[in-house]
C-alpha cells in the first residue's frame, strides 16, 4: 500500500471519530438551551433542630414550612422553590458545619428559621462568608445584636430575628409579679429568687436579663444555676433550692425533655416556690410531659388568638398528628409566609430572584420600617426600625406575648392588665 492511500485512510478514519463527537456536542448544546428555558430553581435552606434534645421542636418547623410553601405550590413566579433542611441537632459546631454544606455542595440561596441562640450566633459567620441572606432566625440572644451591630455590611445578612432579645419580653414577669404584690394578691414573706436554665446563649441571656430586672425592682439574689441542654437530673440542684427556698425561681430550657423534667422534679421534692419555666409550653404536648406538675407554673407564650391560628391548627395536627405550640409552629410558619411575601415582592419588581436581590430589598423596606407581614397567624405585625434591627418592633399591636399561668393543661393569661384571665394564684 502507497503511503498515499495510507494518507487518506487516516484522514478518512479521524474524519469518522470527529462526526459523532460534534453531532453530541451539537446535542449537548440544545440540552443546556432546553434547561435554560424551563423552570429555574431557587434553593432555600430550613434550618432547625431535627435532631438532637430539641428534635420535637424540629418537627413542628418542618411541618409549618411545609404548609405555608404548599399553599403556593413550591412556586414564586417561574421559579420552583426546592428545600435544603438544615439539621443544626442543637450543636453550633455541627450546625455550621451543615450550613456551609448546605451552601457549598446544595447552593442554597436564603435561609429561614433556626431555634437556639448558640446556633445563631455560630450561624452568623456563614450568611457573612458566603453573602446568603437569612430570615426570621429565633436565637434571640443579644450576642445576635451586638454581633450584628459590629459591623452590619458582614453580619447583615443574619436579617432579621424572629424572636427579640430576652431583655424585651423578660421585662412583663417582672411587672407581672409586682402588679400582683402591688394589689395584693400575693404576699411573698421576701422578695428572693433564684435563676436556672440551661447553660447556653439562650439560658445566660434570659437569665442575665431577669436577674437584672429583679434586682432592679428590689429582689435580692439567692442561687444562680445553668446545666447542659441534655440534662434531666435535676434531684441534687432542686433540693438546695428547696432548703433555699426563694420566693420565685426563674429560668428556662430550649430542649423539653430538659424543662419537663425539672417541672415534674420540682413537684416530686416539693419546691415551694413560685416557678418561672420561660418555654415549657414551646411544644404542643407540654402537658404530656409534665401533666399536674405544671400548676401554678409561669410561662410567657402567644395563644391561637385568632380563627386563622386555630384552623392552622387543626389542619397542621389533622396531617401531621402531633400538637403545634404557636411558639414554635405558628412562628416557624409565619417566619416562613414572611419570606415567601419577600420574595414575591422581589420578583414581581424584579422579574428574578437572587440572594443579592433579597437581600437589597430587605435593607430597603424591612430594615427601614417602610414594610412590616401583617398576614401572620401569631403577631399583628412583623417589622422593625433602624433602631430595633434585627429586632423585630416588641410592643402590642406588634410582637408581644401575654404572661401565662398553667391549671390542668391551660394556660390563663395574667398580665397585662388589659388582657388578663385571672389573677396570679400561689400554691
Amino acid at each position: 500500500m502507497t503511503k498515499m492511500k495510507i494518507g487518506w485512510i487516516a484522514i478518512f478514519v479521524v474524519l469518522a471519530m470527529l462526526v459523532p463527537l460534534s453531532l453530541f456536542a451539537s446535542k449537548g448544546e440544545e440540552s443546556s438551551k432546553e434547561a435554560a428555558g424551563g423552570e429555574k430553581v431557587f434553593k432555600v435552606g430550613i434550618l432547625g433542630p431535627f435532631s438532637g434534645p430539641s428534635a420535637r421542636t424540629g418537627k413542628e418547623f418542618k411541618g409549618s414550612a411545609t404548609m405555608a410553601f404548599d399553599a403556593i405550590g413550591w412556586k414564586i413566579g417561574d421559579y420552583k422553590i426546592v428545600p435544603v433542611w438544615i439539621d443544626s441537632q442543637s450543636d453550633p459546631a455541627k450546625a455550621t458545619q451543615a450550613y456551609e454544606q448546605a451552601v457549598v455542595q446544595d447552593k442554597i440561596q436564603a435561609g429561614i428559621l433556626n431555634w437556639h441562640s448558640s446556633v445563631a450566633v455560630a450561624c452568623m459567620e456563614i450568611t457573612a462568608k458566603y453573602k446568603i441572606p437569612h430570615l426570621f432566625g429565633f436565637g434571640a440572644t443579644e450576642v445576635v445584636n451586638q454581633k450584628f451591630k459590629s459591623d452590619p455590611d458582614k453580619y447583615g445578612y443574619w436579617m432579621f430575628k424572629g424572636w427579640p432579645t430576652p431583655s424585651k419580653l423578660t421585662v412583663s414577669y417582672v411587672q407581672a409579679l409586682e402588679d400582683a404584690i402591688k394589689r395584693g394578691v400575693w404576699k411573698p414573706a421576701e422578695k428572693t429568687f433564684a435563676i436556672y436554665g440551661e447553660d447556653t446563649d439562650w439560658g445566660r441571656s434570659f437569665g442575665k436579663a431577669i436577674k437584672g430586672q429583679l434586682e432592679s425592682a428590689g429582689w435580692k439574689i439567692v442561687a444562680e444555676d445553668y446545666f447542659p441542654i441534655n440534662q434531666t437530673e435535676f434531684y441534687p440542684l432542686l433540693n438546695k433550692l428547696k432548703k433555699l427556698n426563694p420566693a420565685v425561681i426563674a429560668g428556662t430550657s430550649t430542649a423539653p425533655p430538659s424543662i419537663s423534667a425539672f417541672i415534674k422534679q420540682a413537684d416530686e421534692v416539693g419546691l415551694k416556690s413560685l416557678i418561672i419555666a420561660d418555654g415549657l409550653g414551646w411544644v404542643g404536648e407540654w402537658y404530656k410531659l409534665t401533666g399536674k406538675s405544671s400548676n401554678y407554673v409561669i410561662d410567657q407564650i402567644p395563644n391561637w388568638a385568632t380563627e386563622k391560628g386555630k384552623e392552622f391548627a387543626k389542619k397542621f395536627k389533622e396531617r401531621w398528628g402531633i400538637e403545634p405550640s404557636p411558639s414554635s409552629g405558628g412562628l416557624s410558619y409565619d417566619g416562613t409566609n414572611m419570606f415567601i411575601e419577600i420574595c414575591k415582592k422581589v420578583y414581581a419588581e424584579n422579574h428574578k430572584l437572587s440572594s443579592d436581590l433579597i437581600y437589597k430589598w430587605v435593607k430597603e423596606n424591612l430594615w427601614t420600617g417602610k414594610w412590616g407581614y401583617k398576614d401572620g397567624i401569631v403577631m399583628k405585625n412583623y417589622t422593625c426600625t433602624p433602631e430595633t434591627v434585627p429586632d423585630p418592633v416588641v410592643g402590642q399591636g406588634y410582637y408581644i406575648f401575654p404572661v401565662l399561668q398553667y391549671f390542668d393543661g391551660v394556660g390563663k393569661i395574667i398580665f397585662p392588665p388589659e388582657w388578663k384571665q385571672q389573677d396570679l394564684k400561689v400554691k
